[in-house]
């Protein structure tokens, strides 16, 4: 049994009376111990879908239609009693910036023990003492005396270890990691995925790790899906996505890292910007920056096929698939 499953997934925003498509058709799983990465532009919906699997669109968002189950249990349709008893304990999600989570008047000791005791009844000795471990655990020094400060006399990258210590303290089933390290130093970035990568490994977590950066991506993650303009156009085993990218986008994506350019040379772009909730254009939404689109790709969206090991959303690679049939069919004969 999967742990997680997302099926045919909407969620729209209604904005000045339209009613806009912010995810559409996303469908994914999600087991126990696994490791998928989301990967996109902004504006693709990355954060949009993960924080839909723990039901915290806010209004004008919604979730149109589409299933989302932990194991057996329908998260779309949970009062919000049962959504408390998911979040944290079962599904826990680390935001971009740490600063935006923690409470600055709050010490991070207080922070920790009101996770602990707003879903266990234990005495706040016994938090103190559980708060003080996992914050040991994320490799913060002296965690004694951390557990007395603010989060403004932490550093960044310190920061995010308490996220991550709050996040470890009820051993959630999935953490979701919403571009865990944008705003931390380079160096720090590797820390703190290595951090989560190890914390997974060790307490057999799934991790579904939202992100932009395909570097961190294929340390990461065992599955990358890629979306575009609300949609996935690709899924596969990780390397398969990286080393051997089947859809135009993914391919653009991969050229625009900075490793791909020779010294001295401008960096590779995909031309154009992604499109906007209320400009969406019809057929394939990536027509318009796609060298290889088609009078078809303008009109119709492709359905998905399987390409290898992976599966794509695209017209051109089905053309080739169909194209490799036909003279393998004529080889035979």
């Amino acid at each position: 049994m999967n742990l997680l499953s997302v099926n045919n997934l909407h969620v729209n925003f209604h904005i000045k009376g339209q009613d806009l498509a912010a995810l559409i058709d996303v469908s994914f799983t999600l087991n126990r111990g696994e490791r998928i990465a989301i990967v996109g532009e902004s504006g693709a919906g990355k954060s949009i879908l993960g924080f839909s699997i723990v039901n915290l669109i806010d209004k004008p968002g919604y979730i149109k239609s589409g299933s989302i189950k932990l194991q057996n249990k329908e998260i779309t349709t949970m009062t919000p009693r049962l959504l408390q008893e998911v979040r944290g304990k079962r599904i826990a999600m680390i935001f971009q910036d740490p600063m935006m989570t923690l409470n600055p008047v709050l010490t991070i000791g207080a922070q920790l023990v009101e996770a602990i005791r707003s879903h266990t009844r234990i005495s706040f000795k016994d938090a103190r003492n559980i708060a003080i471990e996992k914050l040991h655990s994320v490799q913060i020094a002296s965690p004694e005396k951390r557990f007395n400060q603010y989060p403004h006399e932490l550093s960044g990258g310190m920061r995010q270890r308490v996220i991550i210590a709050i996040v470890l303290l009820l051993n959630p089933d999935i953490i979701i990691a919403d571009e865990p390290t944008t705003a931390l130093d380079v160096t720090i970035q590797a820390e703190i995925i290595q951090l989560l990568l190890d914390i997974c490994r060790d307490n057999s977590m799934a991790l579904l790790l939202i992100s932009h950066d395909l570097g961190v991506v294929s340390r990461v993650a065992e599955r990358t899906i890629v979306m575009y303009a609300g949609r996935v156009v690709e899924e596969g085993p990780t390397l398969e996505v990286i080393n051997d990218p089947q859809h135009p986008y993914t391919q653009g994506l991969l050229n625009a890292l900075p490793q791909m350019a020779l010294p001295g040379q401008r960096l590779n772009q995909i031309q154009g910007n992604m499109p906007s909730l209320n400009e969406r254009p019809t057929g394939c939404a990536f027509h318009s920056r796609c060298p290889y689109a088609t009078d078809k790709c303008r009109q119709q969206q492709p359905d998905f096929i399987q390409s290898g090991v992976s599966s794509v959303a695209c017209f051109m690679v089905e053309n080739m698939i169909t194209e490799f049939e036909q003279n393998t069919d004529e080889e035979s004969l």
